[in-house]
């Protein structure tokens, strides 16, 4: 008997910072999705394709359910609208210290008419098994998921049983990607992400919420990888913040970025980044098109 092969669409929903990029990138073994412990990190829908020899499952990592507060928000939400219609398997990811009515609030926003696997993430910070299993309980009741795990993605717990109880809910079908392909996006997005991710972890406040990046070359040389991106900003005053003392921040966004880079390509860079101001943006079709949202 020929053995079946499944594939579809698999798509991670969840508030801001439960987790998912966290959990992508653990159940592909890849770094693609950014992650930071600053909410609203992921602006962008971003698939990683896991394929095996009798599966091919297409993840995807949605944008944070928010209340749109900039078109550049609603952006986003349509992003987490369009994974909605074509999931044949939807995770739903909550923060296991988060309030089980908020959640379900979100979940019931969706409207969702798949299969939902309920994953309680970070139950490592609930030490009580008593009380973790009321919380998973109160999730359950109000979220009435086809199934439940308790995981943290961070720290790898119960995340090798994910596929499996994934592949249970996947339809029968051929792969909808080559075998050799792990997402749908161009090696600019990732780059882009990568000095994205570092602005979250070296710039405080406001900063990261008002900053967008656009890689504007791309050169692969034989021995060196030539990039040259813009960070747009919102104001002046980011712009002298984002550069620095002397150009010291943007000197220390460059090296580490840099070294990102570099490990993700697994090739030598040389990277120029410079500042920009476009005040408004994330309110302007025009910048927004232009800078992939």
């Amino acid at each position: 008997m020929e053995a079946t092969h499944k594939a579809g669409f698999v798509n991670i929903f969840g508030p801001p910072n439960a987790g998912k990029s966290t959990l992508m990138n653990a159940l592909l073994g890849e770094r693609l999705a950014i992650v930071s412990p600053k909410v609203q990190t992921t602006r962008h829908r971003i698939l990683g394709i896991l394929t095996e020899e009798n599966y091919q499952i297409i993840f995807s990592d949605t944008p944070g359910i928010i209340d749109p507060q900039y078109k550049l928000h609603n952006k986003m939400m349509q992003q987490v609208r369009s994974a909605v219609e074509d999931a044949d398997v939807a995770l739903l990811m909550v923060d296991a210290t988060d309030d089980p009515d908020s959640f379900s609030t979100i979940i019931d926003s969706l409207k969702l008419k798949t299969k939902k696997i309920l994953l309680v993430n970070k139950v490592d910070l609930i030490e009580d098994k008593e009380k973790q299993a009321e919380l998973v309980k109160a999730f359950e009741d109000k979220i009435k998921p086809d199934k439940t795990m308790v995981i943290s993605a961070l720290k790898k717990i119960n995340t090798k049983k994910i596929v499996p109880a994934i592949l249970k809910f996947l339809p029968e079908a051929p792969p909808f990607y080559p075998d050799e392909d792990i997402s749908d996006r161009p090696m600019r997005f990732f780059v882009s992400e990568m000095i994205r991710e570092k602005i979250y972890s070296i710039y405080d406040q406001e900063i990261p919420y008002h900053t967008a990046v656009l890689v504007q070359t791309f050169e692969e040389l034989p021995h060196v990888t030539k990039i040259r991106a813009d960070i747009v900003v919102t104001r002046e005053t980011q712009k002298m913040i984002m550069l620095g003392t002397g150009g010291s921040m943007i000197k220390k966004l460059g090296m580490q970025s840099r070294e990102s880079i570099e490990k993700f390509l697994d090739k030598k860079v040389f990277l120029e980044l410079f500042v920009k101001v476009r005040p408004k943006w994330r309110e302007n079709d025009t910048y927004l098109k232009e800078y992939g949202y």
